[in-house]
C-alpha cells in the first residue's frame, strides 16, 4: 500500500523513483481483449537496440520493442503511448535488478502500453509499475522477489491483466489501487509466497478479478479502503471463479496489515458494495472469507457518505488534501454479497461477519447490509449467518451481532515478523507458459478489456494434490 507521500506525489505529477495442476483459467467468463488494427515498426534488441530504454525512447506510437533472450540489468521507464513491450520467451527474457534496482518496467502517465511475454526478478520495489496511465495490459509476465509489489496498477484504469505468475513480494504480487469506476479485469494469474495475494485499496467498479489462484500467501485476497490514499472507500469489486487456499504463510515476506490478516482467505477489510461469488476457498488457519470493518489510527479524512460512492475518482482526486491526520476513522463493510463459494478447512469459521475490537457505537459490526446465501459452508460467526442475512429475502429475525468474531483478539495473536529482506530467498517459479507465436504475433493498439460474462463462472474444481 502507498503512504500518502507518493499519492501527493502523484498528483503533483512527480515521479517516484509454476507449473501446477490447478487450472486458473476457464472458457466460461473468460476476458477478451478489445483492440484496434494499426501497427508500427518493429523495433529488436538488442540487434536494433542495445538496451531495453534504449529502444523504448526509440519507439513511436504503434511500434513494437522486441526483446530477444537475455538478462538486462535494467530499470525501464516508459513515457511513449501505444507501444508494446514484448520478450521472445518469457522464461529467457529476464530483467534483473539484482536487489539493487527499483523497478522492472515502470509505465509514466502514458497510454495504450502493453507489456507481455518476459520475467522480471530480483527489485526492491516494483516489478511491472503502470501509473496514471490508461488503456494498459500486462499479460504472459512473470515476476518475483520484489520488495513491494509484482505487477502493480495506481490510479490506472481500462486495463487487462492476464496469463501471468507473481511470487515473493512484500506487500502483493497484484495491486489495484485508487481508481474508480477502473474497468480492470484480472484473469488467469496465480499469486503465491506473498505478504497479501491480491491487495487493493480504494479501487472498483467494472473491477473483475476472475478465475484465479491465490495461494500459500500470509491472506489471500484483502480488498479494503483507507484515507492513506484517494478515491475512497474501495468498492464494487467483483471476486468470482477464483481457488484460493493455503494462505498461512509463516515465514515469508509481509508487512504489518498482512501480518495482522493472517491466515484467512478472502477479508473485506471496509470493502462496499463488492461481490464474492463462486470461489473455492479452503484450508486457512483462521476463516475463509470475512467480513470486518477497518480502522485506521491515524486518518486523514472520515469516510464519505453513500451518496458519494459513485462519485469518479478522477473527480474525488481533484479534492483538497487534508492538512493532518484527523485521529481514529472508522471504515464501515457494508453492501456486499456473498453468494455461492465453496469454503472449507478453515480453522476458526468457513464464513465470519466480525469487528476489530469493541463496536463503535454508532456502528454497527459487519453484517449489517451484507448478505450471504448458498456458500457450501460447515460454519459461521455468527452461527446461522446465513439464515440470519440471506441475499434478496427476508432473514430469520435472528441477531447478527450476536456471536460475530472478534478479529482484534485474533490480530493481537501475530506471527513473528521476518526480516525486510526475506522476499530475496522466496522459491523461484517453474518456467511459465509461453505467449503463442511470441516472435511474430501482431501487436495491435490496445484499446480496453471486454466485459466478462461473471454469470457464466462456475466455482473451481478442487485442484490435484
Amino acid at each position: 500500500m502507498l503512504g500518502l507521500l507518493l499519492t501527493i506525489c502523484l498528483l503533483l505529477g512527480v515521479a517516484s523513483g509454476c507449473s501446477s495442476d490447478e487450472k486458473s483459467t476457464t472458457d466460461a467468463g473468460k476476458a477478451t481483449t478489445s483492440t484496434a488494427a494499426a501497427e508500427g515498426s518493429v523495433l529488436r534488441v538488442p540487434e536494433d537496440h542495445k538496451s531495453i530504454q534504449a529502444a523504448v525512447d526509440a519507439a513511436k506510437p504503434g511500434d513494437m520493442v522486441l526483446v530477444g533472450e537475455g538478462i538486462y540489468n535494467e530499470a525501464v521507464d516508459v513515457t511513449t503511448e501505444d507501444i508494446t513491450i514484448r520478450g521472445v520467451d518469457r522464461n529467457k527474457v529476464i530483467l534483473d535488478g539484482e536487489f539493487e534496482l527499483e523497478n522492472g518496467i515502470r509505465v509514466l502517465d502514458t497510454e495504450g502500453v502493453v507489456v507481455e511475454n518476459m520475467t522480471a526478478r530480483n527489485y526492491v520495489s516494483n516489478g511491472f509499475f503502470w501509473t496514471g496511465s490508461d488503456r494498459f495490459k500486462a499479460s504472459y509476465l512473470t515476476v518475483y522477489r520484489t520488495g513491494e509489489y509484482g505487477i502493480y496498477a495506481f490510479n490506472s484504469y481500462h486495463g487487462l491483466i492476464e496469463h501471468s505468475h507473481g511470487s515473493g513480494s512484500v506487500e502483493s504480487p497484484l495491486y489495484i489501487g485508487e481508481c474508480f469506476p477502473c474497468d480492470i479485469v484480472v484473469t488467469d494469474v496465480v499469486s503465491e509466497y506473498s505478504g497479501v495475494g491480491y491487495s487493493g485499496t480504494n479501487s472498483g467498479g467494472d473491477l473483475f478479478i476472475i478465475n484465479s489462484v491465490f495461494r500459500n500467501n500470509r491472506v489471500g485476497m484483502l480488498p479494503n479502503s483507507g484515507s492513506y490514499e484517494l478515491c475512497y472507500p474501495g468498492r464494487q469489486t467483483t471476486i468470482v471463479g477464483n481457488t484460493i487456499h493455503d494462505n498461512n504463510l509463516l515465514n515469508g515476506p509481509g508487512y504489518p496489515t498482512a501480518f495482522l490478516a493472517q491466515g484467512n482467505g478472502v477479508v473485506l477489510a471496509g470493502s462496499v458494495d463488492s461481490r464474492v461469488e463462486r470461489n473455492r476457498i479452503f484450508n486457512h488457519a483462521r476463516t475463509g472469507i470475512s467480513l470486518v470493518p477497518w480502522t485506521e489510527p491515524d486518518g486523514f479524512d472520515s469516510p464519505p457518505p453513500a451518496s458519494e460512492h459513485d462519485r469518479p475518482c478522477r473527480e474525488s482526486r481533484k479534492d483538497p488534501l487534508p492538512p493532518e491526520p484527523v485521529g481514529l476513522v472508522l471504515w464501515d463493510v457494508t453492501g456486499n454479497r456473498i453468494i455461492g463459494n465453496h469454503i472449507s478447512g478453515s480453522g476458526i469459521v468457513d464464513l465470519a461477519s466480525g469487528y476489530i475490537t469493541d463496536p463503535v457505537p454508532g456502528v454497527a459490526v459487519a453484517g449489517a447490509g451484507n448478505c450471504f446465501s448458498d456458500n457450501v459452508i460447515s460454519s459461521s460467526a455468527p452461527p446461522g449467518l446465513q439464515e440470519i442475512s440471506p441475499c434478496d429475502g427476508p432473514g430469520n429475525g435472528g441477531d447478527q451481532e450476536e456471536g460475530t468474531l472478534n478479529f482484534g483478539k485474533l490480530y493481537a495473536d501475530r506471527p513473528p515478523e521476518p526480516s525486510r529482506d526475506a522476499y530475496r530467498s522466496t522459491p523461484v517459479p517453474a518456467d511459465q507458459e509461453n505467449m503463442p507465436r511470441a516472435a511474430t504475433a501482431p501487436h495491435p493498439r490496445f484499446e480496453a478489456p471486454e466485459r466478462v460474462d461473471v454469470d457464466a463462472i462456475a466455482v473451481p474444481e478442487m485442484p490435484s494434490a
